[in-house]
């Protein structure tokens, strides 16, 4: 009898000994898994000789002359600023129009508002690759094309639909009591939604504001099929520049990809309190 549970503390001990390491030497192989590339991509970066590195883990040296190149001889620069430029005003305009029209299908009644939100979610379904030659003619004749307010419309129209889906669900977690009682105390519709409305589905519009500007920042076809001249490029076609028909730079192109990751990844750490938060909320009632 007591062998039996000699035998079967030392069980207990092995397993409890493999679950402590395993969980952490899961969690580490995840980590190195999921941030390799990232790592991949900036230590080529500062790579002198990326060009030649092949499968070597470690750089031959450290380097800036690959983001000197490509800001001096890529005009990476006005690439970068043309990004940002989209990236703003999609974020302010499908942040204004989606927070109205989520009011308008979670707070008001009217004819087809049903029909409006399962349009909004087929919209949404709809592959983009699909919508390149419809919206290139539609901009054609708006004579909108070579222009960065064109993009803009363009990707203010693809955030639209996820944006008021989710916007819906915060505004709809509010209760129709707080409005009321604050137009008890006098308070116009404009008052009410600036002083309570807003703040209370604020963290939504945060979220969805972030998907807003990743869409916009990272998009490639479109940017790349609207823009003639390569002064009105963003980041994401500039890049492209550096692969050749028979070679590619790879410091160049990591230099870039670096340049392009790195603001959505800062942007990213600062509110991401925010969207956590925001996603938890508009999720309790849709």
């Amino acid at each position: 009898m007591t062998a039996r549970k000699r035998t079967h503390t030392r069980t207990q001990t092995r397993t409890t000994l493999a679950s402590r390491i395993g969980l952490p030497a899961a969690v580490v192989a995840l980590l190195v898994f999921t941030l390799f590339p990232v790592y991949w991509m900036i230590s080529t970066a500062l790579d002198p000789k990326a060009l030649t590195r092949g499968s070597d883990v470690l750089p031959s040296g450290l380097s800036l002359e690959h983001f000197t190149f490509v800001f001096e001889k890529g005009n990476f620069g006005t690439y970068l600023l043309n990004s940002a430029l989209v990236g703003l005003a999609t974020i302010v305009a499908a942040g204004v129009l989606s927070l109205f029209a989520a009011i308008a299908v979670a707070r008001f009644k009217f004819r087809f508002r049903t029909s409006v939100l399962i349009m909004i979610l087929i919209v949404q379904m709809v592959p983009l690759e699909a919508l390149v030659i419809p919206l290139f003619i539609q901009m054609r004749d708006y004579d909108m094309l070579n222009s960065l307010l064109g993009l803009s419309v363009v990707y203010i129209a693809l955030s639209l639909p996820f944006a008021i889906w989710t916007l819906r669900g915060f505004v709809a977690t509010v209760p129709k009591e707080v409005e009321e009682a604050a137009y008890i105390d006098g308070a116009s519709w404009p008052r009410m939604f600036w002083s309570v409305l807003l703040p209370l589905v604020a963290p939504g519009l945060v979220a969805t504001s972030i998907f807003a500007f990743i869409t916009a920042w990272n998009e490639f076809v479109f940017a790349y099929t609207f823009m003639k001249g390569s002064d009105k490029y963003t980041a994401a076609v500039g890049i492209y520049q550096f692969f050749g028909e028979n070679s590619t730079s790879w410091g160049p192109v990591m230099a870039s990809s670096t340049l392009v990751t790195v603001p959505v990844m800062i942007f990213f750490v600062i509110v991401h309190r925010k969207l956590g938060s925001g996603l938890a909320a508009g999720a309790v009632k849709g």
